[in-house]
């Protein structure tokens, strides 16, 4: 799903051999359920840059190999939503894909568990289950962390939070809706950013909703008072809800950073480039292209 309008740029005439390029890939955030709802996971986060992590406790990842002239398709993932009642939906992935590359995907973030007891959805990192001893989803390895179990303590039924690039999402309890995971910080684009936090869980009646993890996650709502969406580009998952809808994940982010003696200045759709010492760094926010 595309963002925006397209914007040609043209720039050095870039290098005739193949180069490195860093990379990183945020999925779009599950939206949170719906009826004591679990809180939406986040995307899925995969980074090279800096030797900084991936999301899931995963590593740094190999730079992408780029060659001259040959098209490179970036799709960034739309946030996750929902109904009530009813559990959220995943997240859209985000990728980068090209004939001569092995696809980068970031899986959407599961979509918070609905319904009274509901599981939450697996994806980049898992939804939070919804009230009456529902389970958490998982998150994908290497990407995100689970979602947190949902409550049938008597007191009150509260959901589980999403799981976060970085950590898993707390269970709900009897008196709290659980906590997000929180994201993973990276300064790939010059200023160091957290993305890709779950979302709170739902309280059912009186007790504490649930908090967005750092990163962008949503908070959880009560009775009629919705949760928050999950902040734009960071893959955030939305909050869940109870007497109303659950709210949106934030939609994802792709970050290409390459030497500017390499950079072709060829792209559609990013941001306007930005100058980093000898770097060139591209922020897509909506679908595009760069040719290498």
């Amino acid at each position: 799903m595309a963002f925006g309008y397209q914007i040609l740029g043209f720039g050095s005439g870039g290098s005739a051999a193949p180069y490195d390029v860093d990379f990183l890939v945020v999925a779009g955030g599950g939206g949170g359920g719906s009826q004591v709802g679990g809180g939406g996971g986040a995307g899925g986060y995969r980074n090279s840059y800096n030797s900084e992590a991936s999301g899931g406790g995963g590593p740094s990842e190999d730079a992408l190999t780029l060659s001259s002239g040959t098209q490179y398709t970036i799709t960034v993932g739309a946030g996750g939503t929902t109904s009530h009642p009813g559990d959220g939906t995943n997240g859209v992935d985000s990728s980068i894909a090209g004939s001569d590359i092995t696809t980068k995907t970031s899986a959407g973030g599961g979509g918070g568990g609905g319904i009274n007891g509901n599981a939450g959805l697996n994806g980049g990192s898992g939804a939070g289950g919804a009230g009456m001893t529902s389970s958490g989803g998982s998150g994908t390895a290497n990407q995100g962390f689970d979602g947190g179990d949902g409550s049938s303590a008597s007191s009150e039924m509260c959901a589980g939070g999403g799981g976060g690039a970085s950590e898993d999402g707390d269970d709900g309890t009897g008196s709290n809706g659980g906590d997000g995971g929180d994201g993973v910080s990276s300064d790939i684009d010059t200023v160091s950013t957290t993305r890709a936090g779950g979302a709170g869980g739902s309280a059912r009646n009186y007790g504490t909703d649930g908090t967005g993890g750092t990163g962008g996650g949503g908070n959880g709502g009560k009775l009629t008072t919705p949760g928050t969406a999950g902040a734009a580009n960071t893959g955030g998952g939305g909050g869940g809800a109870h007497d109303v809808p659950g709210s949106a994940g934030g939609s994802g982010v792709v970050i290409l950073r390459m030497l500017t003696e390499n950079y072709s200045g060829t792209y559609t759709n990013a941001e306007t480039p930005i100058v980093d010492g000898s770097d060139t760094i591209l922020v897509f926010k909506g679908d595009g292209t760069y040719t290498g």
